[in-house]
């Protein structure tokens, strides 16, 4: 059992040479884009309407277009049929942007799935399900079908493997919903290796989530502020560390969960706004060094206790790439522009966070380098 507290100091060292690092050495690739096209990347958006027809899906295509968005989610109500749904996507994919976008969905199986029978997909069987009947190689094949279905649908990302640990049994979001492998780390590394695995023959990107774990809580985030101090166990960590060592992780989605030990500022920061989470721990103390992407920004955990403009600065400070709202509280196209007038005029103003805006853009660059057509 490793201390928590002699934990947390580690994860504490690196904050001030992280900054010293992105103010000197950006990478690259961030070399040549505009400040604007840069923020546009690290907004992946929600949008409404079902088909290619609706002028909320020929809005979010023109945002693609002009670089004011990185990507877009899909919700269920996104759905309609699966001819409609691949339509919109190559639409998406086919508005000549520089960089492709994000093409987003949340297709967990069980009940975590956008698409589903009813609009002919094949559906598949929760996490904790599958651990418990079939083997990992099998369950390799199951995620890999899945996954080719996905990709000939022309979604490119699939929000999953959920990597919780199953720890209480009475989890309101986790273990209620079987998303869960199990409460032992190994199981949950070697299925959700399964499922990177399969995605990954099929030429689709995944992302760990919810970190730093959410099997453990007694509440949920979609619904309010919600407090692991007493409930949340290292061991949690594990899947990350282990699978960022063996390059199982594409993406790391963040949630939207306080720990008082790793709040910092004096403020009651989740660890999705909290860089002792994201640069201490996640990035320097497990090593991961690719793109981080918030849990849906538009929660009640986080869009009753702070504001759009804290929400967005804070993120990024703390380590953010990409920030999601599925723009469901309060519907309006324009957000993307308002969250990318809050990156850039930040960015002119604070040159460490324009260093953290650079190296952003540079991580989801490398990882769009990857997608296939």
């Amino acid at each position: 059992m490793i201390n928590l507290a002699v934990f947390f100091k580690r994860s504490l060292l690196i904050i001030a040479i992280l900054f010293i690092g992105l103010a000197g050495a950006t990478i690259s690739k961030a070399q040549g884009a505009t400040l604007e096209q840069m923020a546009g990347q690290m907004i992946l958006l929600g949008f409404q309407g079902d088909k290619t027809s609706a002028k909320s899906v020929a809005d979010t295509r023109l945002l693609i277009q002009q670089g004011r968005i990185g990507g877009v989610m899909y919700l269920k109500f996104n759905v309609s049929s699966l001819a409609n749904v691949k339509a919109m996507n190559e639409g998406f994919l086919s508005t000549g942007a520089t960089l492709p976008p994000f093409i987003a969905i949340d297709q967990e199986g069980g009940s975590i799935e956008r698409l589903t029978r009813s609009v002919g997909f094949k559906e598949i069987q929760s996490a904790y399900e599958i651990a418990r009947g079939q083997s990992a190689a099998n369950a390799k094949r199951i995620y890999g079908a899945m996954a080719r279905d996905l990709a000939a649908l022309k979604f490119n990302l699939n929000f999953g493997p959920v990597v919780d640990l199953n720890i209480n049994k009475n989890n309101p979001i986790i273990a209620r919903y079987g998303r869960s492998f199990s409460d032992n780390a190994k199981d949950v590394i070697t299925y959700a290796s399964a499922f990177v695995k399969g995605h990954r023959e099929a030429n689709m990107l995944t992302s760990l989530k919810h970190f730093p774990g959410h099997g453990s809580s007694e509440k949920d985030s979609h619904l309010g502020f919600v407090d692991i101090t007493k409930s949340w166990q290292i061991e949690e960590l594990e899947p990350y560390r282990e699978m960022v060592q063996n390059n199982m992780v594409d993406m790391v989605m963040i949630a939207h969960l306080y720990h008082q030990e790793f709040s910092g500022t004096g403020k009651k920061l989740p660890s999705s706004l909290s860089p002792n989470w994201i640069t201490g721990v996640l990035r320097n103390n497990i090593g991961y060094n690719g793109v981080v992407i918030s849990d849906d920004l538009e929660m009640k955990a986080i869009r009753d206790n702070f504001t759009l403009r804290d929400t967005v600065l804070l993120a990024i400070s703390a380590g953010t790439d990409i920030l999601l709202f599925s723009n469901t509280a309060n519907y309006r196209i324009s957000l993307a522009d308002e969250v990318r007038a809050i990156i850039v005029n930040e960015a002119k103003r604070n040159p460490v966070f324009r260093a953290q805006v650079e190296a952003s853009y540079a991580r989801i660059r490398n990882l769009k380098d990857r997608i296939v057509f």
